[in-house]
């Protein structure tokens, strides 16, 4: 079976890269996409920006860019004036609001920071915690060094790192390519071995699904102003979700060395100004910062005003920012602020990334990674640093206006209320705007209101996860209000879960909960229940639909949580649950007791149908007697999610 999965995911990557943008032999980059039906098509693609696409006999609407250096590069397609992701493309941008694809163009040297290469990889977790501060359950991604499945005595300091305004927790690992970028500086001992932390930047927006904008009749205002309130550093819900929950949730789950020298912080945009300002506020929890393309608060109490003090205390203050960024003023400001007092500070510039950018990002990050819990390293780069150039008076500044046009007024889309959900699209010149859902047979007509904005509200399936999308004009298009996409091989579909529907992260109050890891070597997912106590675990295949990804059955089936709430309830037992073929398992010596179950999703034409299917899977699976433990060392818990038994990490 896995021959054959394998075989087919060939093919899929095969004709998705036939439509996906190609690279040229002189550096050039052609974009191709089809659509017969639209008017007019544009690229917008960050090294190049708007440019017009003609149309061939064929309905191909192509264009050639460049040359352009190797990297990765945001992009989408404007079709007749709304922007739409690139279905050919599985590589995306996860984002709250916009919605891009992801050109990567490889260097032929490997010599980029982030290039994937053939050294041992650490692993990556998703894990869920329950949060006092949200009153909810939160998310975070944890990045593991690849030694540290096998080395189980191995204690590992921690890097926070937090992604800009508007990106979830993947930005780091799906954009940032925080995981490539530290596999390859271990891999050359330029690094030390460190678990990384992403967590989620703007847990507001989870608490705000149960709050102003689900309260009958209030107004946009009352969200604004309860958004504000929260965005004041110290006493917002991310500066209290981190350091009352997140850091001891990573700190009780992970081997970790718990101490101000072991603890690093840091960020982009948004990201830096949060990492530099928990940092200062907490000199007692972290020694090492980071701000990459940001800046924070020159009124942090007790913090400034005693410069021996702080410089003491920081083994590495970080500071970098490109030129032609739009926060290089208030960036340059606020190193000269730090140089009046006397504060140390490294400070690092770029002229050539186009501005305020995940490439900034990512470079700024492999230059960092080298100095982190590296003492020797931090203080010479912090004794070679150099003063903050001097003001021209032309620097860009952060102003209101220019908050205005990065972030305009949000639509809310959807919102989930008592009497249905309700959609909402902002396209003024679109002529015809429908809502196309996976459980309806057919589609749903929008209104258009003055403002352009379209609407509809749905009535029925108030508490199912289903995937839906806007045809506008005859083009489907994601909701570019909605963060939550469906991980498909070909177009990218939204989701759409009310927060209260049964087996949603968010309505699961405080229990454990497994992780989910996800094998880009493998193409394979895995999930682990969490272990209360010593015993074998049941095995269940989960097999990806036509179309699907590894992490369909997670993301979209919600796999994870439906067995976190199950185990919770006593309803069924300790799981592994993967979309693996398991092979090793089906060809190695066989267990008393032991089977695996195999869900497949194209037996179900729905996922909500697959879901249900799931969850009397693992109830059957709770009223069997539990099997007798194995006799081999090491059993079973912590050795699966990302890493096959026998090896137990993501390098075996």
């Amino acid at each position: 079976m896995k021959k054959m999965l394998l075989v087919v995911c060939a093919l899929c990557v095969q004709m998705v890269s036939m439509a996906q943008p190609r690279t040229n032999d002189d550096g050039t980059v052609t974009f191709q996409y089809k659509n017969d039906s639209a008017k007019t098509v544009l690229v917008d693609v960050q090294f190049a920006g708007r440019k017009e696409m003609t149309r061939g006999a064929d309905g191909m609407w192509t264009v050639t860019l460049g040359p352009v250096a190797p990297d990765m590069y945001p992009y989408c397609y404007v079709v007749d004036g709304v922007g739409v992701m690139d279905p050919e493309n599985p590589q995306y941008f996860p984002n709250e609001g916009f919605k891009n694809s992801l050109l990567e163009i490889t260097s032929k040297s490997g010599a980029l920071p982030h290039d994937i290469l053939d050294v041992p990889h650490g692993r990556v977790e998703y894990v869920n915690y329950y949060s006092k501060s949200l009153g909810a359950t939160n998310h975070a991604i944890v990045y593991l060094p690849p030694t540290y499945m096998t080395n189980p005595q191995k204690k590992y300091p921690v890097f926070y790192l937090i992604s800009g305004t508007t990106d979830t927790e993947e930005v780091y690992y799906k954009v940032g390519r925080v995981n490539y970028i530290l596999d390859n500086l271990l891999a050359d001992k330029k690094a030390q071995e460190m678990i990384v932390v992403l967590p989620y930047g703007n847990p507001m927006k989870l608490k705000l699904q149960d709050a102003p904008t689900t309260v009958p009749g209030a107004t946009t205002k009352e969200r604004s102003d309860e958004i504000a309130r929260q965005m004041r550093f110290g006493g917002d819900v991310f500066s209290q979700d981190l350091i009352n929950d997140l850091m001891p949730y990573i700190e009780k789950n992970y081997r970790t060395k718990a101490d101000r020298d072991h603890r690093a912080i840091g960020g982009f945009s948004r990201g830096g100004n949060q990492g530099l300002y928990n940092g200062l506020a907490n000199l007692d929890k972290f020694s090492y910062l980071c701000s990459y393309s940001s800046f924070t608060s020159t009124d942090i109490p007790g913090v400034y005003d005693n410069a021996d003090e702080l410089n003491k205390k920081l083994h590495l203050f970080w500071l970098g920012v490109g030129t032609d960024d739009f926060l290089y003023g208030n960036a340059r400001d606020y190193m000269e602020f730090l140089d009046k007092k006397g504060i140390r500070s490294v400070k690092e510039f770029t002229t050539d990334k186009f501005g305020h950018t995940w490439m900034n990002a990512k470079y700024f990050l492999a230059k960092t990674l080298p100095l982190l819990f590296n003492k020797k390293a931090s203080e010479a780069a912090m004794q070679a640093s150099q003063p903050a150039p001097a003001a021209t008076g032309k620097e860009q500044q952060f102003t209101p206006g220019v908050m205005a046009r990065l972030f305009p007024k949000p639509i809310i889309s959807p919102e989930y209320g008592e009497q249905g959900t309700t959609f909402r699209f902002k396209a003024p010149e679109a002529k015809k705007v429908e809502l196309e859902v996976e459980i309806l047979p057919e589609t749903i007509v929008m209104q258009r209101d003055s403002d352009g904005v379209w609407s509809t509200t749905l009535t029925e399936y108030l508490f199912e996860t289903y995937k839906y999308c806007f045809i506008v004009d005859g083009t489907r298009v994601a909701d570019p209000s909605n963060m939550y996409l469906s991980p498909d091989l070909g177009f990218k579909y939204s989701v759409a879960s009310n927060p209260k529907t049964p087996f949603n992260f968010a309505s699961q109050g405080d229990i454990q909960h497994g992780r989910v890891s996800y094998d880009l070597d493998r193409m394979e997912a895995w999930y682990t229940a969490p272990m209360q106590q010593m015993m074998m675990p049941a095995f269940v295949q989960l097999v990806p639909g036509e179309g699907d990804t590894m992490e369909s059955w997670f993301k979209l089936g919600g796999a994870d949580a439906i067995a976190d709430r199950l185990l919770a309830d006593g309803k069924t037992k300790p799981c592994i649950i993967t979309t693996s073929a398991l092979e090793f398992m089906q060809n190695g010596p066989q267990m008393p007791g032991f089977k695996i179950r195999t869900l497949k999703a194209d037996d179900y034409p729905t996922w909500s149908q697959r879901r249900r299917a799931l969850v009397r899977l693992l109830i059957a699976i709770g009223k069997e007697p539990a099997p007798e433990m194995p006799a081999f060392g090491g059993g079973f818990g912590g050795g699966f999610g990302g890493g096959r038994p026998g090896g137990f990490g993501g390098d075996d």
